[in-house]
Parts: structure tokens; sequence; C-alpha cells
């Protein structure tokens, strides 16, 4: 094929309507089809690349960015749907993919056929002056945009078709369009320094960049190599047309198209609440398991009301196999926690149809539904369970910093990619959902504050008689002694005071830990709290204070750091998270305690 611009309006145009024109467009289509294979296989010019997941920096050679839904008519939202379901598709072969220098970018090579096996469903798309439900109808919205940011790249264009007719405020009306049918009519260009392509799509736009450390600036073509159609007056749809009779016709269907789905996966009363005030009769709740079979207050999610609820019981059932063999903290057992929710997504993905059109999704979801594009020309909440891992790290280091001695402070990490996309979906969501104070301050222009649930409230039955009285008070650590959860700062705290610590969970910074305080260990239970004076969890980091809440609901006096997401609750003082000395004068004045007595 010669490298010039190809501008074929239409290799094979009738001006029959009605079956028969199809048939006769089928039987043409093919043999351009098998003309097209012997050609690619005869000249061997194009290959498919291998997308990449390291990031780059390079600078933008070109881009282009449209607008995903622009269907007028209610009725043609489901079409509409079908076209970004489809681009949602395509992009999963596109988005950071690599061409070498010299190299021809096929578009059909690169994307392969759009069939209903791969998951394609009907779209939008522009034949014979109808715009008719097609399966992978939509995917020229991507080719233009891929021949508008070569051409502002300045890139050699090898292969380029124009539509037959031109939409009103789409690529064509400016000349800048590029459509393709498989596998004959085809979007190739080619560059003379290496390029790296970046397509993404967010609830309302596609975008697409291309980036190259070198870029000669956008070409201007003559105009004569060009053919730019007028503008069309009598564009019609198979949706709203008025000729019931053609074989092509649509029947309506009532216009309340899209619902939204749940994706949930640990239980969050707060949460559960939430979406049972939001949902709508038609969403769709994902969980991991039957609360009514399975619920044991882990995945006690109320289900009444939701149009279906699914559950992934084999990939939940695995992880709690495989949690048994980790330690309650730790790198090993972090790994294992993402890798599980890898494994959701890719269950929880099947459900998303392309009538969903806005999800509701757990914060540990979050980046591997971004990942896979799951979320492109969706709307999105994000119930927020922790600090985003970019802060999350930078708590951490502030936190080994300080205590370099410490076994758990610096054992975990996650992966750069991991906190880019985090942090990327999280920029593009809707809305922020969380109870935690200081997670919702991070999102203040979007973020839902919703109310901690609040325990049920008990009384303490030991009596002051009982009390052990070689300590002032005792004091109550519940947490893991682990150095995130403030234990350095408690242990500096409490030298040279009257009190006896009550520890919980394991002693994971070492077993002498503790030496020189008079320590106590517990196991959680219901009674934890008996004789307890003072709950105090001087935390870097804590996303569910569940303990410090049923203290609150006992009566107990607590003091935590700000990292515990409880400054919205007046009943808690709240401390900085490492300042020692502000610790200390706050427990001082909590319960009258005295010095030792040496």
């Amino acid at each position: 094929m010669n490298e010039v611009i190809s501008i074929v309006n239409d290799k094979h145009r009738v001006n029959k309507s009605g079956f028969s024109a199809a048939v006769i467009f089928r039987a043409k289509a093919t043999l351009l089809q098998i003309d097209r294979v012997v050609y690619n296989v005869l000249r061997n010019e194009t290959a498919r690349f291998p997308v990449q997941d390291t990031p780059c920096n390079e600078p933008i050679a070109g881009q282009s960015r449209t607008r995903l839904w622009t269907a007028e008519s209610e009725a043609e939202k489901s079409l509409s749907a079908g076209k970004v379901h489809n681009l949602r598709l395509a992009l999963r072969r596109l988005n950071g993919v690599e061409v070498p220098a010299g190299s021809i970018f096929s578009f059909w090579t690169q994307i392969g056929r759009a069939s209903r096996w791969r998951g394609y469903v009907p779209g939008r798309e522009l034949r014979e002056g109808c715009i008719i439900p097609t399966t992978g109808g939509g995917l020229c919205q991507l080719s233009n945009a891929l021949y508008e940011t070569a051409l502002s790249a300045g890139f050699d264009i090898i292969e380029r078709h124009a539509h037959t007719q031109v939409v009103p405020g789409s690529l064509a009306a400016i000349g800048r369009d590029a459509t393709v049918f498989w596998n004959y009519v085809d979007l190739r260009f080619k560059s003379s320094w290496p390029f790296r392509i970046e397509a993404m799509m967010d609830a309302d736009f596609l975008t697409v960049r291309f980036r190259s450390m070198q870029s000669r600036g956008p070409v201007k073509y003559p105009l004569n190599k060009i053919v730019i159609a007028a503008p069309s007056t009598s564009l019609q749809s198979c949706v709203t047309c008025d000729v019931p009779k053609c074989f092509r016709h649509v029947k309506l269907r009532p216009t309340d198209f899209g619902c939204a789905a749940y994706l949930v996966d640990e239980y969050y009363s707060e949460f559960d609440n939430y979406i049972l005030k939001t949902r709508g009769k038609r969403d769709l709740l994902v969980i991991p398991l039957d609360g009514k079979k399975f619920g044991k207050g882990n995945y006690a999610w109320t289900t009444h009301g939701f149009r279906d609820v699914r559950q992934s019981r084999i990939v939940t059932i695995l992880r709690a196999y495989q949690s048994r063999k980790f330690a309650a903290q730790g790198a090993a057992r972090q790994r294992a926690q993402l890798a599980y929710s890898e494994r959701l997504v890719k269950s929880y993905s099947s459900l998303l149809k392309h009538d969903v059109t806005h999800v509701t999704v757990s914060q540990n979801l979050l980046p591997f539904l971004w990942r896979g594009g799951y979320l492109g020309g969706r709307s999105y909440d994000v119930l927020m369970t922790a600090l985003p891992l970019a802060h999350l790290h930078e708590r951490l280091d502030a936190a080994f910093a300080l205590h370099p001695e410490s076994k758990t402070l610096g054992d975990f990490r996650a992966n750069e990619w991991l906190v880019r996309t985090e942090s990327e979906a999280l920029r593009y969501a809707r809305r922020i959902i969380t109870p935690h104070s200081e997670i919702a301050a991070l999102y203040q222009d979007k973020v839902i504050l919703l109310n901690w649930t609040m325990p049920s409230k008990r009384t303490k039955t030991t009596k002051a008689s009982e009390r052990f009285a070689a300590h002032d008070a005792r004091i109550a650590f519940p947490a893991s002694t682990v150095g995130r959860k403030g234990a350095y700062e408690l242990r500096a705290a409490v030298q040279g005071l009257n009190v006896q610590v009550v520890t919980l969970g394991a002693q994971l910074e070492g077993k002498d830990f503790w030496r020189g305080a008079s320590v106590e260990h517990r196991e959680v239970g219901n009674d934890w709290l008996e004789d307890v004076d003072l709950v105090v969890l001087p935390a870097f980091v804590e996303h569910q204070p569940r303990k410090l809440l049923e203290a609150l609901a006992c009566g107990t006096p607590v003091i935590a750091t700000t990292a515990c997401g409880l400054k919205n609750i007046k009943e808690v003082t709240n401390i900085p998270a490492g300042d020692v000395a502000a610790l200390r004068e706050e427990i001082k004045k909590a319960v009258p305690v005295r010095a030792n007595v040496k």
C-alpha cells in the first residue's frame, strides 16, 4: 500500500435500502476482508505491540479529547452506553502501547476484531446515512481520536478513510476523522521516533495522547489530499426513525436506561446504611459472601430491595484459607491481601454490563478496576476505608524516621504502579465516602463524611474494691504492639508514672518491648475494658477505631491521635501523632497518676 492518505468514502456504496442492500454490502465486505488478509500476510507490515505498565514522563507530542455521551435522545442511551463499553474493551489493548521508530501502527492489528465472543456489544455505527446498532459500534470515535493525535504529532499517515457522512459536532465536521471497518477500512500511521500511546476515559471524555522525546510538530497536508464531506442533515437512527418495516429497526424500550452497581468487600455498618439510603430499585449489589448464610459480622450486608445480589465465594474462601498462613501483621499478609483484591475484581468485573453507568466501589478494589479500564466512561464513588497509599507511605516513612529500630514500620510498601494508579483513580472519583475524619479532610471538595456507628452501650461489672491497687490507673492500649499504632510513644509517655498498661494483640516489636513498664496482656473479648480507667491509642495509622468507639460506649475516656479519624467526636481527646509530651500531659489530666516511688 502506498504511503499516501487514502480517502475512500465508501468502497461499496449502494443506493438501495433494505435487506437486499445489506446482503450485497455483506458480500462485498467479505471479499474485501479476504483481500486485506492476503495483503497483510504477503506484506507483513504491521504487528501488535505489547502494553507496558511502566510509567512514562516523556513530553506530549499530540493529544485528542472528545466527549463520550453525545446522544440527545433518551431512547439512544442504550446504544451510547454500548459504544462506551466497546471503547472500554478496545482501550485495554491500546493504553500503554509503545511503538518503535519506523514501525507501522495499524488500528485493527492492535485492537483485533470487535466480536461478541470478545465481549463487544451493539453500539452506534454510521452506515449508508443511518446510525445503526452494530456489534463493536462506536470504535470510530477511537480511530478519530488516534488520527487527530497523529496529525497533531506530525506522524506519517499511511492509510485513512473519511466517513461517508458527517455527524454534527464530531471530528468529521473539521476533516479530522478516520472511519474503520474490520479489517479492510483501517487506520495506519508511523513515526520516525518511538512513541507511547496513552488512551483513557473518565466519566465524560475519551483522551488519547502520544508521548515521545522527539516530534517534528504538526504537518499541514495540502487541501487537495483531504476530502471533507458536507455536513449531513438527513441522518436517521434505527432507534428513533419512523420506518418500522426496516429490518434494522429497533423497538423502543423504556427510557429509564442505566443502573448503579455497588462493589463491596468487607462489612462496614456505616457503608451499609449509606447504600440502603442511596440505592435504586434496579441497582446491583455485589458482595463476597451471602451474609444470610455465612455472616458472622464480616459480611452481614443488608441485601433487601436490590435487583440482584451476587457472590464470589471461591475467591473469598481462598482468602480466608491463605490468611491463616500469615501473621496478623507484616509484608506477606499485605501482599496476600492485594492479590485477593485483584482476584476479586476479576470476579466482579464480569457483572459490569454496559448498562451499569455508575459504580460505588470499596477502596481496596479501586486501583485494579481502574487499571483494568472497568471504570472508564462511568461515574464512580469510593468507599474509603484507609489513607490513600501515597499518604500512607509518607506517614510510615515519617514514623520510621523517628523509630528506625522498629521491626514493623519499614517492612512493607506497595508497588509504585499501585500507588500511582490509586492516586489517579481517586482524582477522577465523583465522591469520596468515609466516616474517617482524617481521610475526609483530604477531599473536602467532594467528600461525604458519614457518622461512625456507635456500639451498644454497656456497663462495667467490676467493682471499685476489686481493683488492682498497686497502680493508680490502668491504661488500655487497644492494638497489637507495632510501631504504627504508637507503641513507642505510649511506652515513652508512661515512663515514671504509676500506671499499668493493658495490651491487646500480638507483641510484634519484640518480647522485651515493654520492659521497664508494668504490663498486663489480655485477649480480645467482651471484657477487655474491665478495670480500665483510660484507653489510649497514639497511632500514626488507624483506619478502624472500633475499640475506641467501644470504649466511648462504655463511658471510658479516650485519648487518640487525629490519625484515628475521630476528630468529629467531641468526647475524644485528640493529640498529634508522634508527640510524646502532649500524650503524657493528657494522660495525667485524664487520670490522677503519681510518679513511681523508687
